[in-house]
């Protein structure tokens, strides 16, 4: 060997990692609030909740990632807002049972390290933990040469949040003649990538910069949209309404999602018209000529959550949506299950 081996060498650098962190550090703290203990930097990070503001503490914990949406943020440079979409990804999946998120962690693994490039990812992660209102209070980033392609990298979130034993939200309460709100989404959110890089960049071969009409936008800035949170609204009804279920519509659809709070005696009956969808969905439709069911079961289809109530509580329910500028539409209604038929049917 002509010179002495390092971990620089072999492609790992310690003094980039600490200019990471360093970067990271001011961000990082636009997210503490009470409760949080430590600094990240730490072997641990710490935690404490009151002991007053909860009766029968239940933790609830969720872990997702992006997916292949973050193929798209390569492809145009640009890291800011896919954070955004792994904390929504996380912290949509516990408010649904009613759980406030507390705090959130996060990992970047990446072949070749570059401080500018983490510092704007866990601006995003930043930017979505003050909408859900959580700490951001750790994470780790690793650096593993020739095991990612160059200029990519894979992100995964955990967020633990919080609810009293008896304000669980589990949907064992939803009932025949409960009617169902859709919450709108702002597009695709982080599902169905695969299939729609397939058909515009393999099949149709449109380019990101491609201007959308229908959107009034471009490709790249469509297909980047951040996923929405919807934690500030679904903590702000469950203080005053009766909400027997809620579904977080992500991969698999209304069909699946909604379909896995429903009890067996019940189905959701969707009227598939009762809302309208954002353009991107009938340009995928149309384009990639993919069957209605294809799209309701791969994409949200312009409903990024589902609410399931007492028909009593609808009308104040929709008036608190819409003083909370939410776009919500009242999507269906809860009926009596046949045992073979499916637990969603659209009409």
């Amino acid at each position: 060997m002509e010179s002495e081996l390092t971990y620089d060498k072999a492609g790992v650098s310690l003094e980039r990692a600490t200019e990471s962190v360093a970067r990271i550090k001011e961000l990082v703290k636009k997210t503490y609030q009470t409760g949080v203990l430590s600094d990240i930097g730490q072997f641990g990070a710490f935690f404490a909740i009151s002991p007053d503001r909860y009766k029968e503490p239940v933790l609830v914990s969720s872990t997702d990632g992006v997916g292949t949406k973050l193929k798209i943020a390569f492809m145009l440079d640009k890291h800011d807002t896919v954070g955004i979409d792994l904390v929504a990804m996380c912290v949509n999946d516990i408010v649904v049972h009613g759980a406030r998120p507390l705090f959130f962690l996060d990992y970047i693994a990446t072949g070749y390290l570059s401080p500018e490039r983490v510092e704007a990812v866990i601006k995003g992660i930043v930017d979505g933990c003050c909408q859900a209102e959580c700490a951001l209070i750790g994470g780790e980033t690793a650096e593993m040469p020739d095991f990612y392609a160059p200029g990519e990298y894979d992100l995964a979130g955990f967020v633990v949040g919080i609810v009293d034993r008896n304000k669980i939200v589990d949907g064992s309460d939803i009932a025949v003649g409960h009617k169902i709100i859709g919450i709108a989404s702002n597009g695709l959110h982080s599902n169905g990538y695969s299939l729609v890089r397939k058909l515009f960049f393999e099949v149709l071969n449109w380019p990101l910069d491609r201007y959308l009409e229908d959107c009034e936008c471009s490709l790249g800035e469509e297909l980047l949209r951040p996923t929405r949170i919807y934690v500030p609204t679904v903590l702000n009804l469950l203080r005053d309404f009766q909400i027997s279920g809620i579904a977080h519509i992500t991969g698999g659809g209304i069909p699946e999602n909604l379909g896995r709070i429903l009890p067996q005696a019940c189905k959701a009956v969707i009227k598939k018209d009762s809302w309208p969808q954002p353009p991107i969905f009938e340009i995928i439709k149309r384009t990639g000529r993919i069957k209605e069911g294809e799209m309701f079961r791969t994409f949200n289809c312009g409903i990024g959550l589902v609410l399931v109530s007492p028909a009593e509580e609808t009308d104040e329910i929709m008036n608190r949506l819409k003083g909370l500028k939410e776009d919500a539409f009242v999507i269906g209604e809860i009926e009596k299950r046949e045992k073979e038929e499916p637990k969603v049917i659209f009409v």
